[in-house]
């Protein structure tokens, strides 16, 4: 049975909804930061797996199919693609932040604007 990656965005809403709880056995910037980084493979694992069925796309298989998927996305000249392709760029943006930085500025809105751009795309 296909695991449905859709499931990492309601790991991910459920690490922002516990994140700040008393007693977890964690710290709170790591469920945060490990929501952005759920909430994105969710967005990129759905738009990706919809471009291969609907859309032609066609995985290399490597790190760089999260660049080459976002810009197939924008040679498709329609809107929603584009947009779903900027959303895309903006959460890759913090997950990258959440997964290598050792600081990150505004957790908090980023959870939110992560999660809520992954719910866009898909």
């Amino acid at each position: 049975m296909t695991f449905d990656r859709t499931e990492f965005l309601r790991l991910a809403r459920d690490l922002q909804q516990r994140a700040d709880a008393v007693g977890l056995p964690f710290a709170p910037e790591a469920a945060k930061r490990t929501a952005v980084s759920r909430a994105y493979y969710a967005a990129f694992c759905h738009a990706r797996n919809y471009a291969e069925r609907s859309l032609g796309f066609q995985r290399s298989g490597s790190g760089q199919d999260h660049a080459s998927l976002r810009t197939y996305f924008r040679q498709q000249n329609d809107e929603v693609l584009e947009e779903i392709a900027a959303h895309l760029d903006e959460v890759r943006t913090w997950r990258n932040q959440c997964d290598y930085d050792d600081e990150v500025e505004e957790l908090d809105a980023i959870v939110r604007s992560a999660i809520q751009n992954a719910e866009f795309i898909i």
